[in-house]
């Protein structure tokens, strides 16, 4: 589901202290003052309907240089950008008339900008790993007309303890091992990839959850949840994932704004 609105008459709008954002009934909301966490998040849309409480296990992720991701040549090209990469949360899922109760680890991105992608760049790979031995992973890569690797493909590794360290496209190596057409209109996507990351040690393959995670809202994209499973230095990784792929099926609106 996708929900837009302007801030009128109390309909959508955002508070600092404390935190709250909200559009309609779909809100997300701090229990403390001068605390992001605990947060709660409450969204409700036609026979679906989602409670949940939400904390951090570690600090924010700054991406880029000291939070801010460069996207291009130009100094405009570019996001402000962070991360929470490991938020324990619970609560409930209602779907139609039956409520479950679930728990899970969660990871929120917040990037916010003005500019597009250059003009040689068709779109963007991007992918986010939860690995069972408590560390994370972030890579991206801005696909190219030309088919060359982009100088601003970039990731982070995230330690158990919060601490991090970034890396740049030259130091991973990311590979399509099977491919999903969609039943919209035929686009071809990813479906299945292997990524090394030579300055970790890591080699992982991802495999979607499900192959149809084809979202067709403002525009037509591919996000959905992938599982993790390779080797790393100390011998076999498992973990979750979640995956966005941008410009391959839609139009050109697809290309808007950089992950």
């Amino acid at each position: 589901f996708e929900r837009l609105g302007r801030e009128a008459v109390g309909v959508a709008g955002a508070e600092v202290r404390p935190f709250r954002v909200w559009l309609d009934h779909w809100r997300m909301e701090s229990e403390e003052e001068d605390s992001l966490f605990p947060m709660r998040v409450q969204v409700a849309e036609e026979e679906v309907e989602l409670d949940l409480r939400v904390v951090s296990a570690k600090p924010p992720v700054l991406q880029g240089n000291e939070g801010l991701s460069q996207k291009g040549r130009e100094p405009g090209n570019a996001s402000y950008y962070y991360s929470f990469t490991r938020l324990p949360m619970e609560g409930t899922i209602r779907l139609g008339e039956h409520t479950l109760p679930v728990r899970g680890e969660g990871w929120m991105d917040r990037e916010w900008g003005t500019s597009a992608l250059e003009p040689e760049h068709q779109g963007w790979d991007w992918f986010s790993v939860q690995l069972a031995d408590g560390r994370e992973l972030m890579y991206f890569e801005l696909r190219r007309e030309d088919g060359l690797s982009d100088p601003h493909d970039y990731g982070v590794l995230v330690d158990v303890d919060g601490g991090y360290r970034t890396f740049e496209g030259d130091q991973a190596e990311l590979t399509v091992l099977n491919w999903w057409r969609s039943p919209v209109d035929g686009s071809r996507y990813p479906s299945g990839w292997r990524l090394e990351v030579r300055e970790a040690g890591l080699d992982l393959e991802l495999e979607p959850r499900l192959r149809n995670q084809e979202m067709d809202l403002s525009f037509r994209y591919w996000e959905g949840a992938v599982s993790v499973r390779g080797r790393g230095p100390e011998g076999t990784v498992e973990g979750r994932g979640y995956v966005e792929l941008t410009g391959y099926g839609g139009g050109e609106a697809a290309r808007g704004t950089a992950p």
